[in-house]
Order: C-alpha cells, then structure tokens, then sequence
C-alpha cells in the first residue's frame, strides 16, 4: 500500500500516528500548516518555550482556536485536539505521542531531546542540522540501541540527497558527488547579521511582513549552513567531506557532470564520492545559467558502455565522455513536506536519511581577526561561521564545532579565516551538549586510531 492509503486506513481505524512537535519556528509552523490536511495523522501536541508564541503560529497558518485548546496531552489525545505546553520533556515522556519532531535549531536542546526520546523510546525527527552535526552519530547509536529511529528530516535538503543518492546506488550507480545549490560569493563568509538582508537584496518591508531572523539568515548566507547540510549528507551518505572546505563552484544543472566529476576526468572533484555546494552566482557576480539555488543533486557515473549508451538514447545530459551524468530535484518544500517523514518512520519503520559513520565535521572559523576576551555568538552571527571538514582533521586539530560556539569566551587570539580550537575558549564540561560532544569525539578518535 502506498503512504497516502496506509495513512487514510489508520484514520479510518481510529488509529493515527500521534506526532509532537518543538519549535513553531518556520520549519515547525510549515508542518503545522500541513498536519490537520493529512488524514491518519494527530497533531497532538506543541511545545515551545513560548507557549503564545506557538498559538500564534498555529493561528498564522490558518488553524482555528478550539483546535488548539486542550488543557492537557491526555484530553488532546481523547477528543483529537492538539495541546500547547512549554514542557517538553515531559511531552516526551507522555504514553500519547509515537513521533517527535525537534525543529527547535538550538543544537544543546536537540541533543537533549534525542537523549530523551531513545529513554522514552519515541522516534525522533532531527530536523535540527546543527544538532545532528554536532553530535548525530553518537545519538543515532544510542536511538538504535533503544530501538526506535533517529531521521532526517524530509523537506530539508540532506534528506532529499539522501533520496537521490539511495535511489542511484540502488540501480547499481556510482555515485560522484551529491550536494545542493546556494547563493555564494567568498565574501559572504564575512557577512553577519548587520549586512544579510543586502545580500539577500531583502527590503526593509520585506523583513517587516515575514518570520525572519536575521541571524538564522545570516547563516545561510555565510556558509555555516551549507557546511553543516554537506556534513549531514557525509554522515549519512558515506560520502567525502573536502580537505579544506567547501569550494561552491559555479553550476548550473547542466554543468552538473561536467564540473562534479574528478579532476583526471576534466571536473572539479579531487576523487570520487564527494560532497559539495554549487553557486547560483559567477564569482563577478553574474547570475549563473539554469542555477540549482533551491535544489539537491546527485552526479553519478555509468558503470558500462551499455548503461552510457542508455544514457544518450533517453536523454539524459552527460559530461562530453557520456560516462557522467546527474539527477536533481530543483526545489524544496522544507517543513510543507515533512510528512513524508512522519509516515515513513511510522508506517514503514524507515528513516528518511540516516546518520551512520562521523566523515565530515564542521569547525567554528573567525570571520575576522578575534581578540582574546572576546565572546563567541555562534552560527551566523558577528565572530565565527562553520567550515566543513573530514573528520580526521578536525579531531587532530581539536576544533572546537560550530554548534558549541555560543557564549564562549576566547583566551586566545584567533587570526581571520583560522578555525577556533578547544584550547582558544574556555567551556563548561559539566554542560550536557559539551559533555555528549567530547564522548562522541573519543569514541571516534578510538575507532579511527587518532
């Protein structure tokens, strides 16, 4: 049975998959819009630190306000009714939830209610990249030892890599390079809060009328984002990180197999099996024909003359060797399609992109010459934005990540373009993100013999 027949039968049986969501952020609030148009699911509760905050956005996207008036999760899950709490840990504790989704974006709450839903055993929906790159390969393991599933979450671009990638290895395809495109300029690194809407060419009226933050933005533009996405998609793709950082080529899709192929074959890659964002910009700044900006790809390369030869006869583009060529998705839906996860993971029993072996990391990098004193705002702010490395490099250099670099202090100076080390700051070890991130760290410098 498909998904949407599965779903109507567990509607109909009176049955529905019961979904928890925290964080009625923009992720969250485009799932909410969703939710009460799919049959078989039951929103049953939202949680949020702000409890207003999360009524509100349940009324932005067009919910009306006797749906959301339970008093508490046993009278939601009862009478079908969805309950708003700042408790979120006790949401998951709660016999009346089968699937949490964590939209939150704050990395230490993240790996916090991972924590908690393999202790509950509830599956888990890591829409949170920050957290999943922080720590995911640690709670992945421990999900898996409690026996429910830690996702990606579909919408959000690793996850639909993840597809693409899973759906080229499964017709027996070589996968090349696999990654997403973005708006990019060098200068963009140096970008914060202060200067994001200019270059997004955002006006003030703009930024007024939306659910924009400019910090969020800004790390998008600068690369954090982007870096913390293809670390993701490494994880859980067993694919390669770059040795120093993501290069964003200009692309467009139909340059996808000429540039995304090695360096022996004409392209760009230094071997097979990368990671890697394309710019939707020259370097001058001319827009980039037929650009990927909103969309995912795979490149993948054909294993025969006789599957090349297939490749010509349907027409698909190739490379001028006809041995490579790419599939892509150009757009995404972010939280409009994040049902697919909920679905898949509770009728399927399937994750829809799984983290699995730690291959890329993302380090805190100094946007500009950082004095010691100085106080780190984290990812997309004034200091420091996330570069992408493979993970054996980031271990011997003990880089300090970019989900962790939020109200440090440096006790060193840290020249421009130099990642911050965890012997430049000072940090709480007692704090649990630090304490799970340091775990997973030697763990992985025992399993790789660092």
């Amino acid at each position: 049975m498909s998904l949407i027949q599965q779903l109507k039968a567990r509607g109909a049986a009176g049955k529905p998959i019961r979904v928890a969501v925290i964080g009625a952020g923009k992720f969250g609030s485009m799932y909410l819009s969703q939710a009460p148009r799919t049959p078989g699911i039951h929103l049953v509760c939202v949680a949020d630190l702000s409890p207003a905050r999360a009524r509100a956005s349940l009324a932005r996207v067009g919910w009306e306000a006797s749906r959301y008036e339970a008093k508490s999760l046993q009278e939601a899950a009862r009478n079908g009714t969805t309950f708003i709490t700042d408790d979120a840990d006790a949401m998951i504790a709660s016999d009346f939830v089968d699937v949490v989704i964590d939209s939150t974006g704050s990395p230490a709450a993240g790996i916090h209610h991972a924590l908690l839903c393999s202790a509950n055993r509830k599956h888990i929906i890591m829409v949170n990249v920050e957290a999943d790159v922080l720590a995911g390969p640690l709670l992945a393991r421990k999900a898996a030892e409690a026996g429910v599933i830690y996702s990606m979450a579909s919408g959000d671009q690793p996850a639909l890599i993840a597809e693409l990638v899973d759906w080229a290895r499964t017709i027996g395809m070589e996968v090349i390079c696999a990654g997403k495109g973005t708006k990019y300029l060098p200068i963009y690194h140096q970008s914060t809060p202060e200067t994001v809407w200019g270059h997004y060419g955002f006006s003030e009226e703009q930024v007024a009328g939306g659910d924009f933050n400019a910090q969020m933005f800004n790390s998008f533009l600068d690369g954090t984002k982007s870096a913390l996405e293809m670390a993701a998609v490494a994880n859980g793709c067993d694919l390669t990180a770059p040795s120093d950082g993501l290069k964003f080529p200009p692309c467009g899709v139909d340059d996808l197999p000429h540039i995304l192929r090695p360096v022996a074959d004409g392209g760009t890659l230094p071997q097979k099996g990368m990671v890697e964002v394309v710019s939707s910009i020259e370097r001058d700044g001319r827009p980039v024909y037929r650009d990927l900006r909103w969309g995912v790809y795979a490149v993948f390369e054909a294993p025969s003359n006789y599957v090349r030869d297939c490749f010509a006869q349907y027409g698909l583009k190739t490379d001028s060797t006809g041995r490579y060529a790419a599939m892509y998705k150009p757009y995404h839906l972010i939280g409009l399609e994040l049902g697919i996860s909920v679905a898949t993971i509770a009728l399927r029993g399937e994750a829809t992109g799984a983290t699995g072996a730690w291959r890329g990391d993302v380090a805190a990098t100094a946007k500009r010459t950082l004095k010691a004193g100085e106080k780190l705002d984290g990812e997309g702010g004034f200091t420091v934005y996330g570069k992408l490395m493979q993970t054996p490099d980031s271990l011997r250099l003990g880089a300090l990540p970019i989900g962790l670099a939020h109200n440090m202090v440096l006790k060193n100076d840290v020249p421009a373009g130099k990642p911050v080390c965890w012997s430049d700051v000072d940090y709480d070890a007692t704090k649990q993100a630090v304490a799970v991130r340091r775990e997973m760290e030697a763990m992985f410098r025992k399993e790789l013999g660092l």
